[in-house]
Order: structure tokens, then sequence, then C-alpha cells
């Protein structure tokens, strides 16, 4: 998603001391309505890989078991899908 934030105008405000304007409307949160939904903790589990796939992985920086988690569970959504 591209971002709809005008950056220069931000800092041309930000060097003249103004604030920013705001639509406080947009932000308003109903929360009557919100629950607290916890994950289930992961399983440490024993997986062996190619050497390049993990250093692939480890190569894209810190939380590669979470994005290879990711990888995994598109793979199982799209075959249950089928």
């Amino acid at each position: 998603m591209e971002s709809r934030t005008d950056w220069d105008a931000l800092r041309r405000a930000e060097a003249l001391g103004l604030e920013p304007e705001r639509d406080d409307d947009e932000f308003e949160l109903d929360w009557t309505r919100a629950e607290l939904v916890t994950p289930e903790p992961k399983k440490a589990i024993s997986l062996r890989v190619d050497p390049d796939v993990l250093e692939f992985f480890k190569s894209q920086g810190a939380g590669y078991q979470t994005r290879m988690n990711a990888v995994l569970r598109a793979w199982m959504d799209a075959q249950l899908k089928r």
C-alpha cells in the first residue's frame, strides 16, 4: 500500500514550527466491540533445510523464522483452497 502522507508538507511545517493539520475524525475508533485475541504459542521443532535456503532467510535480517513461517502458511493456505 502506497503511503498517502505528504512528507514534503510535513517537513515544511516542521521547519516553520507549525503543527501539521490532522483530521481527528479519521482516527476515532469504537473500542466497545474490541476483543483481545491472543495467538497460540508457536511449537519448537527441528527442521532440516538446505544451507542456501537458511542463509537466504537469515540474510533478510531479524525475524527470519517468522518469515519462514509466513511462507509455509501461505503455501498451506493455497493448498487448502484447492
